[in-house]
């Protein structure tokens, strides 16, 4: 990683935290019944939730662009702590890179509220929107609902169900789903259409 890329990503992250701050306690009320087993009626597990997570979809945002293989690490570190690592690579040619991120989870919220830390100085605040009853995938949004990303266990998602839980972000979560993008997982996946496009190819 450049030597200026963790500061041009702190002021990046700082500018899109301060837009999108007060707007985090406006979230979307609880999703209908047939899906609020994960909803914030149903508390997450915290135990269950760590782990590997791919990250299948996401709408473009300054810090993640253009990033392929991308994959999240979520260990407990304490009470209601996570330490979170996030891996990728510019191009499937290039190395494999990592930063890595502490959250707080208010347990009051039933797990669903992430306060998060970058370079432990820039808060922000994300939040599990919804995770399978088997805990296979997750969608996450941010505050003002300009972010989402949908995760899985798998580096693959089938085409349906991606469809399905992009559609549950649009009208369910007020998502601007026409910027959403899947991420490129495997080498072949570069260029097909609704992939984004790696920072190098």
């Amino acid at each position: 990683m450049s030597s200026n890329r963790p500061l041009r990503a702190v002021l990046l992250i700082s500018l899109v935290s301060l837009l999108s701050a007060c707007a985090f306690g406006d979230a979307k009320p609880t999703p209908p019944a047939e899906v609020a087993t994960t909803g914030p009626g149903a508390p997450i597990d915290l135990q269950r939730f760590m782990g590997t997570w791919y990250v299948i979809g996401r709408v473009p945002n300054p810090v993640e662009r253009g990033h392929v293989a991308s994959v999240n690490e979520y260990s407990l570190r304490g009470d209601q702590k996570v330490s979170i690592t996030y891996r990728y690579r510019d191009g499937f040619s290039q190395p494999l890179q990592e930063l890595t991120v502490r959250a707080s989870v208010d347990e009051k919220s039933g797990n669903h509220n992430w306060r998060t830390w970058f370079y432990k100085v820039v808060p922000t605040h994300t939040r599990v929107l919804e995770v399978a009853p088997d805990y296979s995938w997750a969608m996450l949004g941010y505050p003002g609902r300009e972010m989402a990303w949908i995760f899985a266990r798998q580096p693959d998602m089938d085409k349906e169900l991606y469809k399905e839980l992009a559609t549950r972000l649009r009208d369910q979560y007020g998502v601007n789903t026409d910027k959403l993008k899947r991420v490129p997982q495997h080498k072949e996946q570069v260029d097909r259409l609704g992939f984004e496009v790696p920072n190098v190819r």
